[in-house]
């Protein structure tokens, strides 16, 4: 095996690993950051040893074997300078001695849930919010810096700050590695909501690299999502956030072409959408809305996608629905995002010169200005009125600010003047801006 093939291969490893190999060793060690550079240290000799000896057949247990003895290795010099620190009169601590003597078999041993305890170990208050939700994603995601900065629209360096602060303050306050119960468990469960979704939609719709979704993470926050749903069966967002989850799973299968091409919603085959995922979904929001009071944020977006769920095809989704939706949503949590969503809705609803309208309202917006889905929006809408080479315009513009190959293509082909007006994508969520 070359070894650039080998370094493709590990890096599609860690993508799929990372998040259960940190959440093991986090549970050992006590420790996210430490776990961390366990796991990253796994890595590194995967990338030494494996153009050698080839990937083996459970690559994701090499990695957790190789983190092991890194991990008893660490112990064990921590517990030879506790050792010579008692010889100075310093007090012994028995934790290396314990964890060295345990780590093995208690690696090996049914973990539970362990992504769930990391979630919430990332999420504790002892950290400002915007740095719970980028060290979940780093650590449970297995994003990089830059893919949460384009998630955040903030700069990189503020995202690495939070996330080196972040490691810190959880190992200094000694935070335990466990699921909250009680008060604490409510307090800290919009924070891991967040969380969750946010890891759904960098797989729904991955923001760099080759590939137009990472399904391993799509999968990983549905499953987190209904354990949340069993731990508080009573809290409504919860199934409403399960319910979005659910529904915009189900069109994985027909969001892409045969040669991996995206294929934007009015655009799918919905005879390839799970039907079993629907009505999951469907049912989640039942339950949302069977436990009373308005609809939030998350039984919102999943009444949205209910409708596009509901349509049998495309020119019988509700868009004045949709349109209502989305202003409801609004009012409860304003944000520019939200606002494009509702331009496009508009636009489908009510005619592309009123979604412009709201549209171009968002071009002098400071958190857009490297947002590709605002020009992309705007280039659809240009494009439906005719306004063609103001169209292409926009359309070029958000493949430059894309950083995701497949997307920049599609952008590039729908900026042609042969694509003048092509089958927009419609508005689904706050997280999937114009793309189905």
């Amino acid at each position: 095996m070359t070894a650039s093939n080998a370094h493709r291969a590990v890096e599609a490893v860690w993508r799929i690993e990372s998040a259960k190999l940190i959440a093991g060793l986090a549970r050992m060690v006590r420790d996210v950051g430490l776990a961390e550079d366990l796991a990253q240290d796994a890595l590194v000799a995967a990338l030494e040893k494996w153009p050698e000896t080839g990937v083996p057949d459970k690559p994701g247990a090499w990695l957790m074997a190789a983190a092991k003895r890194r991990a008893i290795d660490h112990f064990r010099r921590d517990k030879l300078l506790e050792r010579k620190h008692q010889e100075l009169g310093y007090e012994h601590d028995s934790r290396a001695d314990d964890v060295v003597a345990n780590l093995d078999a208690a690696l090996d041993d049914p973990v539970g849930d362990d992504l769930l305890r990391l979630i919430f170990t990332c999420c504790h208050p002892v950290l400002a919010t915007e740095a719970r939700v980028a060290l979940t994603l780093r650590m449970l995601g297995g994003l990089s810096t830059e893919e949460i900065a384009r998630a955040f629209l903030v700069p990189v360096p503020t995202v690495a700050q939070r996330i080196v602060r972040a490691k810190k303050t959880l190992a200094e306050a000694r935070v335990p590695f466990e699921v909250p119960r009680g008060d604490e468990l409510a307090g800290r469960l919009s924070s891991v909501l967040g969380v969750v979704y946010l890891i759904f939609n960098e797989g729904y719709s991955a923001t760099a690299g080759d590939d137009w979704m990472r399904p391993a993470l799509c999968e990983d926050a549905l499953r987190l999502g209904r354990i949340l749903a069993g731990l508080v069966p009573n809290e409504p967002e919860v199934h409403g956030l399960v319910a979005l989850m659910e529904i915009q799973a189900s069109r994985l299968r027909a969001r892409t072409g045969p040669t991996g091409e995206p294929v934007l919603l009015m655009d799918q085959d919905r005879a390839r959408w799970d039907r079993l995922l629907i009505g999951r979904g469907l049912q989640a929001l039942r339950r949302a809305e069977e436990l009373g009071g308005a609809l939030g944020p998350y039984a919102l977006q999943a009444a949205i996608a209910a409708c596009h769920a509901r349509a049998r095809t495309a020119d019988e989704t509700n868009w004045p629905r949709i349109a209502a939706l989305y202003a409801a949503l609004a009012q409860q949590q304003p944000s520019p995002v939200v606002e494009l969503n509702r331009a496009v809705a508009v636009g489908m609803a009510f005619g592309p010169a009123a979604g412009l309208q709201i549209a171009d309202q968002l071009v002098a917006e400071p958190s857009l200005k490297a947002y590709h889905l605002l020009p992309s929006v705007r280039g659809d809408l240009l494009a439906k009125l005719g306004r063609h080479d103001e169209a292409r315009a926009e359309f070029e513009r958000a493949a430059s600010l894309t950083q995701n190959a497949r997307e920049r293509r599609l952008l590039l082909d729908r900026a042609r003047p042969s694509a003048a007006a092509p089958t927009a994508g419609p508005a689904e969520t706050t997280g999937t801006t114009a793309q189905g």
